[in-house]
């Protein structure tokens, strides 16, 4: 160990301390205001249903602190612990090319990892997500789901981790300007590639099927100037009772999703006033904002990865004997959130600023008291408390609290 394995056990200690505050924060508030609806939502949602998302929560918090911990943990056994540094080693046994070796050592960390955190996956499916009434999987389709996301992992994985651990070892002293357009340019193809060929891997696709519903779109995307590639309902009951509507891909590949579930509760108003706000966040060119956002914050990470993979005491003080660019890499993606969690509360900010936005837009081209039953009616049937901790939203949501968005929202009604 050296200054900077203190420094690392210092920011990862930290970390814990302020995730468990925080959730310590947040099951206090949800907990003191389970008996009591808002008066804001007195009317539209019930003392049984307002506690159920209360216990919800409070359910999702606690199991998150054994998921901090048992994360905390892996990180250690692989860093500290000697794990990466046995795996390097029993890599370079079995495969003799370098670019081989060093990509097999990135994925079997990561496998190893998604292997090892299972069970609690596991347990948050099928006892915690199953006691509340929205785990819909069974376990032969969460098995498929697996070997489907394992497969994923490789045949997409393999060719970029080989790819970029080329670049930095052939393109000399910049090649992290290389590695970051290398990663930038899969980004755009994967956004691409997901709506026709990844999504339908997990999830069936049909085409909206109700005329009068499929009419009132067609005019809103008129009203909004947006040009989509098809208006598609997702099998989501499969797995989940939870409900969503988002618009995913980029150029003439934009699709148009909603959950079968959020078709089945929300009125022909309601889906309408739901798409106008996914709308707005295209209108307001939020997708386009976080795609120059990361990419600046991907050539930041890089400008870094290309210093540090140059320092032994980086290796050294994170108990890695070989000083090269897989094993800089691979430990650059496991440490670096540990380093990064302070500008969490940055991000959440800056979507929550997007979320208020694009419900602005929203009430402009469709009914603000629309958008509003349809958050209840969200809030509800998800399970998604009403009485979250102030400074917990602040850290963590990318959404505004109920309440806030409500009444943000309630100013436009009169516009209607």
């Amino acid at each position: 160990m050296n200054e900077f394995s203190f420094v690392f056990l210092f920011f990862l200690s930290s970390s814990l301390v302020l995730k468990f505050w925080l959730n310590h924060r947040q099951i206090a508030h949800v907990t003191k205001h389970r008996d009591s609806v808002p008066e804001a939502f007195s009317r539209q949602i019930d003392l049984p249903a307002h506690q159920k998302a209360a216990d919800y929560t409070v359910s999702n918090t606690r199991f998150a602190n054994i998921n901090i911990v048992f994360e905390a943990c892996v990180l250690l056994l692989f860093t500290l612990g000697g794990g990466i540094d046995w795996l390097a080693g029993l890599s370079d046994q079995m495969i003799s090319d370098n670019l081989l070796a060093g990509t097999s050592l990135i994925l079997t960390v990561f496998i190893l990892s998604h292997l090892i955190g299972l069970p609690l996956d596991c347990y948050h499916t099928f006892v915690l997500e199953e006691r509340f009434g929205f785990n819909r999987s069974t376990v032969s389709q969460y098995i498929k789901d697996q070997l489907l996301q394992t497969g994923l992992m490789l045949a997409l994985g393999v060719p970029l981790i080989y790819g970029l651990l080329w670049v930095m070892g052939a393109m000399g002293v910049y090649w992290w300007v290389y590695a970051w357009a290398l990663v930038l340019g899969f980004s755009f193809f994967m956004t691409w590639l997901f709506p026709t060929v990844i999504a339908p891997l997990f999830n069936k696709f049909t085409l909206l099927d109700k005329p009068e519903l499929k009419e009132r779109i067609q005019q809103l995307l008129e009203r909004c100037g947006f040009n989509s590639d098809g208006i598609y309902v997702m099998d989501g009951s499969r797995r989940s009772g939870h409900g969503n509507a988002y618009f995913t891909g980029i150029g003439d590949k934009k699709r148009i999703v909603f959950y079968d579930t959020l078709v089945d509760s929300l009125s022909p108003d309601e889906i309408e006033a739901v798409l106008a706000h996914e709308l707005g966040h295209f209108k307001c060119k939020h997708i386009r904002k976080q795609m120059i956002s990361s990419a600046i914050l991907t050539f930041a990470g890089f400008t870094i990865l290309g210093w540090i993979s140059q320092q032994a005491w980086f290796f050294s003080g994170l108990s890695v004997s070989q000083m090269n660019n897989a094993s800089a890499l691979l430990l650059f993606l496991l440490v670096s959130p540990v380093f990064t969690l302070f500008l969490e509360p940055i991000s959440s900010y800056i979507q929550r600023k997007y979320e208020f936005e694009a419900d602005t837009y929203a009430s402009g081209v469709a009914q603000a008291s629309s958008l509003i039953q349809a958050l209840v009616t969200l809030y509800r049937d998800n399970a998604n408390t009403l009485t979250p901790d102030p400074i917990y939203s602040d850290f963590y949501h990318s959404h505004p609290p109920a309440s806030v968005r409500i009444a943000h929202l309630s100013q436009y009604i009169k516009k209607d």
